[in-house]
Formats: C-alpha cells, structure tokens, sequence
C-alpha cells in the first residue's frame, strides 16, 4: 500500500511507465535512473520517485520489480505503482497531472505523455520536464534544491 501521505512533506519526481513499452519507457526509467543516482552522488536526500503504470492489469507487482531491477533502481527511494484500473489511472492522470494514458482497446501499447513531473512537499506540481530525450538533469536538481530550501 502506497499514497498521497506517504510523499507528505516531500519533494517527489513522478512518470507514467509501463513494462510491456516498445518506445519510450526504457529510456524514460534509464533517465529517471540517472536523476536517482546523480541526486545520490550530490548527496542530496528526501527526494521520492514514482512511476505510475499505466498500464495495472499487465504490470503487477512482481512485473515491476523485474522491469526496475534491469535498471538497478534504487527501491529504498523509488515506487512503482500499480493496483488500480484502467479507467482510474487514465483519469487520474488527466485530473491531476494534465496528461494523457489512453490503452486503445485489443491493444497492448498505452498512449501516455513522457514527461517528468516535480512535486513540492505540499503535493503541487511544480515544473515538468522533457523525460526521454536531452533531459534537463542539472535544472531538475536545481529546482529540487531551491524546493528543499524553501
């Protein structure tokens, strides 16, 4: 079990992933690695990370943790969540983070937005990012920085 008040008082980065991905979500979790182990390396702590599935009736839990260990994540700091349905996480994303998760039916690809979100402690968005490509993993430790300084 995972929520909203275990990430209280907390700066978090949030993406919407899924383990069966043919085109952006292995890049996406590489980067995502990179912020995890760079923040690690400047010492920087109480930071969270959350990957929503987008996909929850394919990515169970055992799914996930198989698709993180190819990247050698960091659990300890990092959730990937799954448990919900289909027609939740599509909505959620969209009431909360203004993103698309759309699974097409008889499809096993979800269309979903690539972005990187930063939340405050406070649990408000504060800035997205590029998540796949030239990501801005130097301004994204800033603006945790200036966050955690608040």
């Amino acid at each position: 079990p995972f929520s909203k008040s275990d990430l209280k008082g907390k700066v978090w980065v949030a993406d919407f992933i899924f383990t069966s991905c043919e085109t952006v979500c292995l890049p996406m979790t590489s980067n995502m690695t990179k912020l995890q182990q760079q923040l690690k390396d400047e010492g920087i702590k109480d930071v969270e990370f959350v990957s929503f599935s987008v996909d929850p009736e394919i990515d169970k839990p055992d799914v996930l943790k198989k698709f993180g260990d190819q990247f050698n994540v960091d659990y300890g700091n990092w959730h990937f969540l799954t448990g919900y349905g289909q027609e939740e996480i599509e909505q959620f994303a969209l009431d909360n983070f203004k993103t698309i998760v759309k699974k097409p039916e008889a499809e096993d690809q979800v269309i979903h937005g690539t972005s990187f979100f930063l939340i405050d402690q406070e649990g408000k968005i504060i800035m997205d990012y590029t998540g796949l490509q030239d990501i801005p993993i130097d301004e994204i430790i800033k603006h945790i920085k200036i966050l955690q300084n608040y």
